[in-house]
């Protein structure tokens, strides 16, 4: 199993950035994907941005793409989620999400280890 633990969360105003880091513990190889998905108050929990770990290939949500980069740290076994020009829309609990397969997926059913999730709120 898979230990994911995310940091960065906060409060920003709107317009502003954060960055998001998922450090990830308990796994061997390089054969899988990651990901950070959100859920606002009400909503379902939905796919932002998503890595294969081995190629850095990167697949991302329309609604936070050329805002959003996704990318991750080999040798430190880290994930992160680089969040610019953010809105109120923005607003959720981020979780970062692993799968033991190379394929990035945008249901959270196919991921198999979770992260507890970090609040990020987007003031207006």
């Amino acid at each position: 199993q898979v230990q994911l633990v995310e940091s960065g969360g906060g409060l920003v105003q709107a317009g502003g950035s954060l960055r998001l880091s998922c450090a990830a513990s308990g796994r061997s190889g390089s054969n899988y994907a990651m990901a950070w998905f959100r859920q606002a108050p009400g909503k379902e929990r939905e796919f932002v941005a998503g890595i294969r770990w081995n190629s850095g290939s990167t697949l991302y949500a329309d609604s936070v793409k050329f805002r959003f980069t996704i990318s991750r740290d080999n040798a430190k076994n880290t994930m992160f989620l680089q969040m610019n020009s953010l809105t109120p829309e923005d607003t959720a609990v981020y979780y970062c999400a692993a799968r033991g397969s190379w394929g990035i997926v945008v249901s959270p059913g196919d991921y198999d280890d979770w992260g507890q999730g970090t609040q990020v709120t987007v003031s207006s």
